[in-house]
């Protein structure tokens, strides 16, 4: 049973949300394509990124608590990570946009894209030779830069209004992940490489890369989810 404990864990992340997904009031099952493209686009260099730390252990796996089946140095369940929290992720945001459009929050995107490069460039310009914490730092940097000032986006904030409430999942999954409430962490990571500032059990760098991960995958997915959406509304 130890073996499945990462695998139970995705499951647990994404079933209701998928199962809630054919729900006649959301269909969010009609935008499954326009989600997985969006993945795929991001996770690219995002599982490039988890390849290249393992390789050079910034992190490694405890393989006790998976199938044991690798892929580029990867656990399966590391592969499913990367299309089973964004589906949860993405499912609630489409939820609250549905039914609150908080229009009003677009007031504070200048504030919110101001803080948040602040902060990471003086994290990253004091933290050189930590390498989780300076990838992480610059690519969320990169990332908010072109969301907010080439492509311009409007949902900056109420994106990250709803990722603080997912946060509220994310500590579970990523705690157990992490190792709380286990003999041992399912992710180690190398003392040298990031902050040693954890929530809980979680580094402080894996709610920045998720985050980051969320405004990209959320990009994209608006960006096909309009396509879907103009063929709905021409027939």
């Amino acid at each position: 049973m130890v073996t499945y404990t990462y695998l139970l864990i995705l499951f647990l992340t994404v079933i209701i949300c998928f199962v809630a997904s054919f729900d006649k009031r959301l269909q969010f099952n009609k935008y499954f394509l326009p989600f997985f493209k969006a993945v795929f686009l991001v996770s690219i260099p995002f599982i490039a990124w988890d390849i290249w730390f393992t390789s050079n252990g910034v992190w490694w796996f405890n393989t006790t608590y998976t199938l044991g089946i690798l892929i580029a140095g990867l656990p399966i369940e590391e592969w499913l990570f990367f299309i089973c929290i964004p589906f949860s992720c993405i499912f609630t945001y489409f939820c609250v946009d549905k039914y609150y459009s908080l229009k009003y929050l677009q007031a504070y995107n200048n504030m919110i894209v101001f803080i948040t490069i602040v902060v990471c460039a003086v994290v990253a310009l004091l933290n050189t030779d930590k390498i989780y914490t300076l990838v992480t730092a610059i690519i969320t940097i990169i990332s908010v830069i072109y969301l907010h000032f080439i492509a311009r986006v409007t949902w900056i904030t109420k994106a990250s209004l709803v990722f603080g409430v997912l946060m509220l999942g994310f500590f579970p999954v990523d705690g157990v992940l992490t190792g709380f409430g286990l003999e041992s962490p399912i992710v180690n990571y190398n003392p040298k490489d990031f902050l040693g500032i954890r929530l809980l059990t979680i580094p402080i760098e894996d709610a920045v890369y998720g985050y980051t991960q969320f405004l990209l995958i959320l990009y994209f997915f608006s960006i096909f989810r309009k396509k879907v959406d103009f063929k709905s509304n021409s027939q």
